[in-house]
């Protein structure tokens, strides 16, 4: 059988099991106790909307694929054709190799090549790995080329707490802002979330809400990271935590989806280091010396 996700990472720790894969070196499944808590895809299947996929050096939209840097204009290709965008990046589609894997642990590593619209070379890499606390990834960045090279990064997963729909699940989401975006989804401003209906700081019902927004100046816990849940209220929950490296969370429920099924099934948690349309507003984007090395985590709890 040809699996267009490439080949399949699996790593168990007590009664979790994940799968990461060659194509994007994204996350598949993640499991627990038999129970999925992202919403992933089969192993026959090839990846859709964007499931677990690593969105590197840019994740979300740049308008128009254009952007210019030290005054010099670059142009992406229009990955987002009917938006006329470049979307999540470059190592999306791109194949990922082991370094290293043990029963627990699996870190693949991957080259982003120069080429047009985004002329550097990077070396990236995602360490996946299940302990006691849950599914934790690290990411590292490295400039291999010999000048400054400007750097965003994200990831797609899709969290489900069990509901048929996320509509039956609550969210809490520890954010204070929203940007609101306008034309090809690109941010026009920030909005607080109080006394608006995107406003999750404490747990209630999705509904029938849609969402696809990114929210930012997040509330974190002593130990720095912030934390999103989303609930069964019958019980199971999951959680999906960043580290100071990743202050931009984009929500997706999941209406524009193309298929129809797939809508609402699971909720985008979309850790990002900077927000759509970075390359060209240059907002929060990471500059690397070369041979600088970029570093986050984030990760997913279930109980």
């Amino acid at each position: 059988m040809t699996i267009p996700s490439g080949e399949q990472f699996v790593i168990r720790h007590g009664d979790q099991e994940a799968i990461a894969v060659e194509v994007g070196g994204g996350l598949r499944r993640y499991a627990v106790a038999g129970r999925d808590v992202v919403d992933g895809y089969a192993e026959d299947a090839m990846c859709d909307g964007a499931r677990g996929q690593t969105l590197i050096p840019w994740p979300n939209r740049v308008k128009d694929g254009s952007w210019t840097w030290r005054g010099e204009r670059r142009q992406l290709a229009l990955t987002e054709p009917e938006q006329h965008n470049a979307i999540h990046g470059l190592l999306r589609w791109q194949p990922w190799r082991v370094r290293e894997q043990t029963a627990n642990v699996v870190e693949l590593a991957a080259t982003c090549f120069p080429q047009p619209g985004y002329p550097w070379r990077l070396e990236a890499s995602n360490r996946w790995t299940l302990d006691d606390d849950g599914l934790a990834v690290l990411t590292i960045v490295t400039n291999r080329s010999d000048t400054e090279v400007p750097v965003a990064a994200g990831f797609h997963p899709y969290l489900t707490a069990g509901t048929p729909r996320i509509d039956a699940a609550e969210l809490q989401i520890p954010a204070e802002t929203r940007l609101l975006t306008g034309e090809q989804q690109i941010p026009t401003g920030p909005e607080p979330v109080a006394g608006t209906d995107y406003d999750f700081r404490h747990p209630r019902l999705v509904g029938g809400i849609e969402i696809d927004h990114t929210y930012t100046d997040l509330k974190r816990d002593p130990d720095g990271r912030a934390r999103l849940r989303l609930a069964d209220p019958a019980g199971a929950s999951v959680t999906l935590w960043v580290d100071q490296a990743y202050p931009f969370l984009e929500i997706f429920t999941g209406d524009a989806l193309p298929d129809p099924v797939r809508r609402r099934q699971g909720l985008g948690v979309e850790p990002m280091t900077a927000p759509p349309n970075a390359m060209a507003s240059g907002e929060s984007l990471v500059v690397l010396a070369p041979g600088e090395t970029w570093q986050g985590r984030w990760g997913i709890e279930s109980s």
